[in-house]
């Protein structure tokens, strides 16, 4: 194989990597559970990668096209947790298990979303923005979403989030676009390298977690696991369908849809993990590897058919 052709290699492979990756990690955790302290560098690499990719006038586009913004983190905190409640009483899932579904379904967008939507040729800098935008509101939504739907407080620690926010994706975001503003040509022969080191570490991240929660993973009540497939499949078909009847273009309607689908599953596990027990994280630690098969797969199939 060509050295040139290892960035196309993997984006091509994302799939088998990330499948074989978490395999290993099921088996053997210690092969990937030391990457837990450098999660916030990895997510940084991520949003560097992408920041490489786009132009600041691409956000200015993003500006003009608010309201699809506002539609966008509408469908996310709307469409998310009332599948969540629905599928849990539809498949009377224990309520332990539930309560993980709404925390998931109740939390941001996943920082994954925005390489998924690079590989779809979807709309990056929509994407970002969601991201951010959706996350940065978290402290506030998520809590109260889970109030209303639990009625059990929850606490994120706004600045806490805001800050984690800023270095994880704002700062390397920023980063990355000013040296492709500036270096432009220096940079060109390094530039389709970035994409596919974002998917490493996104496929090392996954095994991490999925290696963390090998416990919980191998426990796998079978109606968790369909839980979590209904969750994803019907936030992101629900995520399409609704952004086409608001008359958004195909490439939009795809990021609207991969940005409400892919939640932040390790924020989803975390808060399980601290309000609710251990049990209530299965459907988190089960749609932090589930959300991202799908997301590739879908990326392979939209990827050469953009509008």
């Amino acid at each position: 194989m060509k050295i040139d052709s290892i960035p196309h290699f993997i984006e091509k492979k994302f799939l088998l990597i990330a499948v074989v990756m978490s395999a290993v990690a099921l088996a053997h955790p210690p092969v990937f559970t030391w990457v837990k302290p450098h999660i916030p560098l990895g997510l940084g690499v991520i949003m560097f990668g992408m920041g490489l990719t786009l132009e600041f006038g691409d956000f200015a586009e993003i500006l003009r096209k608010w309201p699809l913004v506002g539609l966008g983190m509408a469908l996310q905190y709307l469409i998310m947790p009332v599948l969540a409640v629905v599928i849990s009483r539809v498949l009377g899932l224990p309520p332990e298990i539930a309560v993980g579904m709404i925390v998931v379904g109740a939390c941001p967008g996943g920082t994954a979303s925005n390489v998924i939507t690079y590989l779809a040729k979807g709309n990056v800098p929509l994407s970002v923005t969601m991201t951010l935008a959706s996350t940065c509101i978290a402290p506030l939504l998520t809590p109260a979403i889970i109030y209303m739907l639990l009625e059990r407080q929850v606490e994120i620690e706004f600045w806490a989030m805001v800050q984690s926010v800023f270095w994880i994706v704002v700062f390397p975001l920023i980063d990355g676009l000013i040296l492709r503003r500036f270096f432009r040509h220096q940079l060109e022969p390094f530039l389709r390298w970035f994409p596919s080191l974002s998917i490493i570490v996104i496929a090392l991240l996954i095994a991490c977690i999925i290696g963390l929660n090998q416990t919980t993973l191998l426990a796998l009540p079978f109606m968790a696991l369909l839980a979590v497939v209904l969750h994803n499949a019907l936030g992101l078909a629900a995520g399409y369908g609704l952004a086409r009847a608001a008359r958004c273009s195909r490439r939009d309607a795809r990021t609207l849809a991969i940005e409400v689908g892919m939640q932040n599953s390790g924020l989803g596990v975390a808060l399980a993990v601290k309000h609710f027990g251990a049990a209530s994280a299965l459907p988190g630690a089960l749609f932090s590897l589930w959300h991202n098969i799908t997301g590739v797969a879908l990326a392979r199939r939209w990827r050469n058919r953009v509008d």
